[in-house]
């Protein structure tokens, strides 16, 4: 099936144990023939594509790059070529995933590998300037991969897989406090006014006071056994934050109280194994123009009121990437390895583009995963876990090029001041411009 598939070759599924059941006898009907097949919208079809001007964001501060995971047309201006290679530290293996991506502010660029080692470079041109580790004392360095950062007024926040939140000078990396909260972050906090907002590993969202990392309030969200081993930050915008849980539950909750504005649920019927039944919203929710976007890995695409938490349309698609919404348009890599385009209004497919989904595709072994998109200078950008890099264009979906990259690429590409950036799953950055 397509979600065991991804899961297994991405190595994200955690929390599932015990012993394959007896193989039951009968004639065997393949799902993947029972599956909606994606195809664009005959209404759409002659619709033009239009979007606004790329535009120079001159930081990528968090995870989604600002609090409300919103970047529209950015401007990297093509074609790009490798500028600096760095190493950032310990990368994926059989034992630990690299889950949390890079971010940029004032000329850095900050990476926390997957032994929780923070490393600052010079953003221009790669050269270190600064390294810690946070790893607790009497840890094991690979026990606590995870987490994430953020950068707001040359502090670097970082959350780490030991459940620690620290707070440190962006320049040199003098730590100005450390909280525990003792239960493990998978994802990256995210920075809104004066305020940090955090998951733990148990479905709690941590408000926290960016000053000196205090508790202000805890939103508890639905536990879950098994989930998946990927990083989503929670989005806020407009006094609203919006939690993405691993059950499937997106929850709007009050910055100033924490007091819930609206609920929802983002579970599709019909599932037919227990990965598939997985609902985890792995991607980050986006929030644009008073619309909460989000997906699901269970197979849900909604667009919903900010304020009112009614759904303006759904879509039954699966996915554990963010959405990337620029114009009237949103984009998104799907669970079936599919870039995809609808309208940001009404959730209508207007192009559907297939990436390769095998190593092997004779013999469907080796799933091959895709990450992103990133919308710059007029092209899609996605990456995938064999190394290669695609262009596709934002308006019909045609593949444009290609570059091979030197590893597999599980974190979305980034872009800040002109400049793209790659995280490996062996932990190198490279630079393009």
């Amino acid at each position: 099936m397509r979600w065991a598939a991804a899961l297994a070759a991405a190595g994200l599924l955690v929390g599932c144990e015990g012993s394959l059941p007896p193989k039951i006898q009968g004639t065997r009907v393949s799902v993947m023939s029972l599956e909606r097949t994606l195809e664009p919208d005959p209404g759409m079809r002659e619709l033009r594509v239009r979007l606004p001007r790329p535009h120079r964001n001159p930081d990528w501060p968090q995870a989604g790059g600002y609090p409300n995971h919103a970047l529209h047309h950015l401007e990297a201006e093509g074609p790009l070529a490798l500028l600096w290679r760095a190493d950032a530290g310990a990368g994926s293996s059989s034992e630990r995933r690299l889950l949390s991506g890079p971010v940029v502010a004032e000329g850095r660029l900050f990476t926390l590998d997957a032994e929780a080692m923070v490393t600052a470079f010079d953003a221009g041109n790669g050269a270190r300037l600064w390294r810690r580790s946070l790893v607790p004392a009497g840890e094991r360095a690979d026990a606590g991969y995870g987490g994430g950062l953020a950068v707001e007024d040359g502090r670097l926040y970082v959350a780490t897989g030991f459940g620690d939140v620290w707070a440190m000078d962006a320049g040199n990396g003098a730590v100005h406090y450390r909280r525990s909260i003792g239960i493990p972050f998978r994802a990256a906090p995210t920075v809104s006014g004066d305020r940090l907002f955090v998951i733990s590993y148990d479905n709690q969202l941590h408000a926290l006071a960016a000053a000196d990392g205090r508790t202000l309030w805890t939103h508890n969200g639905i536990a879950e056994d098994a989930g998946l081993l990927a990083s989503s930050a929670a989005a806020a915008d407009a006094g609203i934050v919006v939690a993405p849980y691993s059950s499937g539950e997106l929850v709007a909750i009050r910055v100033e109280n924490g007091r819930v504005a609206w609920a929802d649920s983002l579970v599709a019927r019909g599932r037919f194994s227990p990965v598939e039944t997985l609902a985890a919203i792995a991607g980050r929710p986006v929030i644009d123009r008073g619309r909460v976007y989000a997906v699901s890995h269970g197979g849900q695409l909604v667009a919903i009121d900010l304020r009112s938490g009614s759904q303006v349309w759904d879509q039954p698609i699966a996915a554990i990437r963010t959405p990337w919404v620029a114009g009237d348009y949103l984009y998104l890599v799907t669970l079936d390895s599919e870039v995809v385009c609808l309208s940001r209004q009404d959730g209508r497919v207007r192009w559907v583009q297939p990436l390769v989904r095998w190593v092997d595709d004779r013999r469907k072994v080796d799933r091959v995963i895709w990450t992103g998109p990133l919308l710059a200078s007029d092209r899609l950008i996605v990456a995938s876990s064999q190394g290669v890099a695609l262009s596709i264009s934002p308006y019909t979906g045609e593949v444009l090029g290609q570059i091979q990259l030197p590893d597999g690429v599980s974190i979305p590409p980034i872009v800040a001041d002109g400049m793209m950036y790659v995280l490996t799953d062996d932990a190198r950055v490279f630079a393009y411009k």
